[in-house]
């Protein structure tokens, strides 16, 4: 039900679009949000946005730098990714829920992608 692509090996300083589309999501969730998870550590919040307002959230590791943006009639929302550094280098995961509470916690979320592999390395 959803869908992520666009990862791969980028070097230090360039930039990624991620792509996550959606498609039969039974409680027609509002927040699309994008996590990451490098290996040995916890899934990682990285950006959300809600369908109706289009309001955004950002962690405070990437703001500035990336950018959630979404094309409606497609269903799909973008993580556009700038001034990537090493420390970026995780499996990025879309995932979608109902409701703003607990934006940022990766286990309020109903819906997940099957992620899509990023290495920032020269």
């Amino acid at each position: 039900q959803l869908q992520a692509s666009g990862g791969g090996l980028v070097q230090p300083a360039g930039s990624l679009r991620l792509s996550c589309v959606a498609s039969g999501c039974t409680s027609s969730p509002d927040i699309m949000g994008w996590f990451r998870q490098a290996p040995g550590t916890e899934r990682e919040f990285v950006a959300a946005s809600r369908w109706s307002d289009f309001h955004t959230w950002y962690s405070d590791s990437v703001k500035g730098r990336f950018s959630i943006s979404r094309d409606n009639g497609k269903n799909t929302v973008f993580l556009q990714m700038n001034s990537l550094a090493p420390d970026d280098t995780a499996v990025y995961y879309c995932a979608a829920k109902r409701t703003v509470i607990g934006i940022m916690s990766a286990s309020t979320y109903d819906y997940w992608g099957q992620g899509t592999e990023v290495t920032v390395s020269s």
